[in-house]
């Protein structure tokens, strides 16, 4: 059992999604899963484990930014032996070319934190998806009429209300797309490990226009997302 999700050997699936919010955990797991059961209350991170077309999988809220992701992640892979995990979150835009509610399927992850510079003696290194996983993501998407989906680079804030917005131009002139607080973090502890990951988020805000979604909004409505995730790491 581990210290911070608690549940049982053989109560996590080897897939697992992977949402900051709690609540989207218990969201997903309703609407999404089959005979879903609840394996974690710990600290109000809640974590489910059902089937989606007979096949298992876990739904686990990791919490905000990289520290409180890292923690949950590290047991999932130490402590249950997850081979998969996907990353179901909300990103805030960067650019015009990309809108409210289109996904953000990451390729790789840039980000301001020291948690990789630490691991790697201060060498630069480049966290990326599980190109299966990504490959299957995008197809997922392409093949639905209702989804907007754009591949590319995210970066990932350790701060989020940043003090200093000016520092993410150049990294929108070199490409990367959107901001959230954990792919970077996620991508480096599944290639430490030999895991699949990706990240798939909605854009639930645009930093250039200003527009928003509302936290019941960000909580239930990013179905979408959620679909594209169990296809691509569980197939049709």
């Amino acid at each position: 059992m581990s210290t911070h999700i608690g549940a049982e050997p053989g109560q996590i699936a080897p897939t697992v999604l992977l949402p900051g919010d709690p609540l989207r955990a218990r969201w997903i797991a309703r609407t999404f899963l089959d005979d879903a059961e609840c394996h974690s209350e710990v600290r109000g991170m809640l974590g489910y484990t059902g089937t989606w077309r007979g096949q298992p999988v876990s739904v686990q809220g990791s919490g905000m930014g990289q520290p409180s992701m890292s923690i949950y992640v590290n047991e999932l892979l130490d402590d249950y032996d997850v081979q998969t995990v996907v990353r179901v979150g909300s990103c805030g835009a960067l650019t015009e070319r990309v809108a409210i509610r289109d996904l953000v399927i990451a390729s790789g992850a840039c980000t301001d934190s020291s948690m990789n510079r630490l691991r790697f003696g201060g060498l630069d290194y480049a966290p990326v998806a599980d190109f299966g996983l990504l490959r299957a993501a995008y197809d997922a998407a392409a093949a639905r009429e209702d989804v907007t989906a754009h591949v590319g680079l995210i970066l990932s804030g350790d701060t989020f209300y940043n003090p200093r917005p000016e520092l993410t131009a150049p990294l929108v002139e070199h490409g990367v797309l959107a901001v959230e607080m954990e792919a970077s973090a996620l991508y480096t502890l599944a290639a430490a490990k030999g895991r699949r990951a990706l990240a798939i988020c909605t854009v639930s805000d645009h930093v250039v226009t200003g527009e928003e979604t509302t936290s019941q909004e960000r909580e239930e409505t990013f179905g979408a997302m959620v679909e594209v995730a169990l296809e691509a790491a569980l197939g049709a």
